[in-house]
């Protein structure tokens, strides 16, 4: 749809932080508000609680001197996305989908080369436990996301240094507003949700409740992913100053796929012995549960101290537990028959997150302040069951190429290795920060300071003999950030910007703590939304360097080691253009040299899941009133198969496309009734990643899914 935003509104850039909140981003599809009411009214939707990732404060993406993604939910419904991996594949600079399309059970990627555990929810961390204890959040439950590139510590402490992915929750709205809606694919889906809010008759609350019911065959094996999600919100507006919102997020995955790998001969390399097709599976059905359900119960609230400040105060109490029992193999003598190990995780989270941010709308002199000042605290509590077969002939081997996938009695299974880890972790950050708005200029500074300690007790039992660790690492960490934007009054923003990160790591495999890792990056870019509104542009370029960065050892496809330096320098490019009212583009692409600079064993080697280059583009299309069609192209170029470089995955080009017809045409009686049909790798090309010789995957297979949807 044509987008257009008045001339008067992009010269002065005076607007008030909520106008300015709901310009929209650049590198999404543009927003279709027409009118200033309009744009009040997107960011309703967003919550009176929402804030912008990059910043914490009203001010818009556009006013941040560093690159900023955000996917609205137009967006996410217009391409199905089914997880947060999918959510963000059109994003630059995020390689998504790691471990193949037959993984699911993790979201996980890369930003900027550097890979991503821990996501943020509302502006809270999800607990990760650095096992595989991760919080999944269904995209049911989420209006947007935000993607901010490079390091984001200054504000939310504990990040790697690529940047950091905030999903934010659906709010509850006064207006009225009802969906049902029914789902299949080719996958076998079944699947059922429901999404209700509006006000509670003429009192100050308002509710929203989401729920999801969803079973499908897994890509690999005999599989199967099953999940419930139910997550009711409630808003008090108990005056004209203070809002209060309580929220629930209950999750149960009953099922969740296979986590085995592949060998790379016989899938991304050439073997004598034959090809593995793409739901080829290495391990048992008879030992494969994943067995997740977690609890979030947080509550937000705001309260306008002042004309000039405001306080808003968030927390939330996560509860997790998972079973895994799952299998590995080891390196095969001829190529065909694959030893195994049996392994199952007995895995628990208890998690407190906590952000206490104090706002100021300061003016002085021709300058206005946006201070910040906040506090945050997070502790986990972890418990870990780890057991292992471990012994050679403990579990049948496999014929990878011919293989039998119920040969494992789990009743006979002999765990001769057993590891118990009571695990907790507590950060305290302390952070300030100004943005300033002076002329035509945007200024930004802030600092913050962190305590991290983990505690790790640890009782082992190998082959009889029991043995007992502590591990007690602590850290402190002082992380910087600063930037400067002009705007221009045709649209065009320059940048410069730079920012550090701070990471503590855990410890290796063998018990050996490990240095916390230290990034920093410089970012130079432009922004440009032009003055109609119908194209936006986002241009970034980067070099970021990791100090400390942990990477696979080479000599051990299970550990880690820690090198000197990793070096990722690159480029992004987002640009989103209305082409008429009926058709509107989206392109991407990213560019990476990521090199290992510093290390006695890899210095010159580029680390693993890192393609030099992306690409994508998008085209949406109204054919007619009430039908339009969508198509998508994804690029992923070409990466390292391994830590010592000596094998390459080939890179691949993929297709999505998807379709919404608003049923009311057809008869006027279906009045708020739309059919939805997606595909996913369109023409079903076999793609690849892998971790080393022993660990590949390939990527989703091809995908057709139909959705009704019923508004009312």
């Amino acid at each position: 749809m044509y987008t257009h935003f008045a001339h008067t509104e992009m010269m002065n850039w005076r607007l008030s932080p909520l106008a300015l909140a709901v310009i929209g981003s650049l590198v999404t599809p543009l927003a279709n508000a027409e009118t200033e009411n309009d744009q009040i009214e997107t960011l309703h939707i967003l919550g009176d609680t929402y804030r912008n990732t990059a910043t914490k404060t009203v001010l818009a993406p556009e006013e941040t001197p560093q690159a900023v993604t955000v996917i609205n939910r137009e967006t996410l419904e217009q391409r199905q996305a089914s997880s947060l991996s999918e959510a963000v594949r059109y994003t630059p600079g995020v390689n998504t989908e790691l471990r193949g399309g037959a993984v699911t059970r993790l979201d996980l990627f890369n930003i900027r080369g550097f890979i991503n555990y821990q996501n943020f929810y509302d502006g809270l961390a999800v607990p990760y436990n650095t096992w595989n204890l991760q919080p999944q959040i269904d995209p049911i439950a989420i209006e947007q996301v935000e993607v901010f590139k490079g390091p984001t510590s200054v504000l939310y402490g504990n990040i790697p240094p690529g940047g950091m992915v905030n999903m934010i929750a659906k709010s509850p709205q006064r207006d009225k507003a009802h969906r049902v809606t029914v789902s299949t694919d080719t996958d076998a889906l079944r699947e059922v949700s429901v999404d209700s809010t509006g006000a509670i008759s003429e009192t100050p609350l308002a509710y929203r409740m989401v729920a999801l019911a969803r079973q499908k065959d897994g890509q690999a094996g005999d599989s199967e992913e099953e999940r419930y999600v139910v997550a009711p919100s409630l808003d008090w507006r108990i005056s004209q100053d203070t809002l209060v919102n309580f929220n629930l997020y209950y999750q149960a995955d009953p099922a969740a796929g296979i986590y085995t790998s592949l060998p790379a001969k016989g899938s991304v390399l050439h073997s004598d012995q034959g090809r593995l097709s793409s739901d080829s599976f290495s391990g048992d059905n008879n030992w494969n549960t994943y067995d997740r359900e977690f609890l979030m119960l947080g509550y937000k609230v705001q309260h306008q101290l002042s004309s000039n400040w405001s306080l808003l105060h968030t927390a939330r109490y996560t509860d997790a537990d998972l079973l895994q029992k799952n299998m590995y193999h080891t390196k095969s003598s001829d190529g065909r028959h694959y030893p195994r190990n049996a392994y199952l995780t007995d895995e628990t989270i208890e998690s407190w997150v906590v952000d206490t941010q104090l706002s100021g709308d300061l003016s002085w002199g021709a300058a206005d302040h946006y201070t910040l000042l906040g506090v945050d605290y997070q502790t986990m509590s972890s418990d870990v069951g780890y057991d292992d077969t471990l012994a050679a002939g403990s579990v049948p081997d496999i014929d990878i190429f011919n293989p039998n996938n119920n040969q494992v009695d789990p009743h006979a299974l002999n765990f001769i290795y057993q590891d118990r880890h009571d695990i907790e972790v507590t950060q305290t950050g302390v952070y300030a920060q100004d943005q300033i708005l002076w002329n035509q200029w945007v200024l930004l500074a802030g600092a913050r300071y962190d305590e991290y300690e983990l505690k790790d007790d640890q009782q082992t039992l190998y082959a009889g003999s029991p043995s007992t660790s502590e591990k007690n690492i602590r850290h402190y960490n002082l992380a910087f950030r600063a930037g400067a934007m002009y705007q221009f009054d045709n649209g065009i923003s320059p940048y410069i910007s730079y920012s550090e990160s701070f990471e503590p790591t855990d410890m290796d495999n063998r018990g050996n703590v490990f240095k916390p890792s230290q990034g920093e990056q410089w970012e130079a870019g432009l922004k440009y939304l032009s003055l109609a509104g119908t194209t936006g542009l986002n241009l970034a370029l980067f070099e970021l360097t990791k100090q400390d960065a942990l990477v696979n050892d080479p000599n051990d496809s299970y550990a880690k080691i820690q090198t000197g330096e990793i070096r990722s320098r690159g480029v992004e490019v987002e640009l989103n253009h209305a082409l008429s009212r009926d058709t509107d583009v989206a392109l991407t692409y990213g560019y990476i040299d990521m090199e290992i600079t510093d290390d006695p064993n890899l210095a010159g080697k580029t680390p693993v899941w890192v393609p030099e280059q992306t690409a994508s583009a998008w085209v949406h299309h109204q054919l007619m009133a009430g039908l339009d069609v969508s198509v998508g192209a994804r690029y992923v170029g070409e990466s390292q198969g391994n830590a010592n470089n000596t094998f390459t995955v080939p890179d691949y080009t993929v297709f999505d496309t998807a379709l919404n017809y608003d049923l009311s045409q057809v008869d006027t009686s279906l009045s708020g009734a739309k059919l939805s049909l997606s595909a996913t790798n369109l023409f079903d090309k076999t793609t690849y990643s892998c971790y080393d010789e022993l660990n590949c995957w390939y990527g989703d297979e091809r995908n057709i899914k139909a959705k009704i949807a019923f508004d009312f």
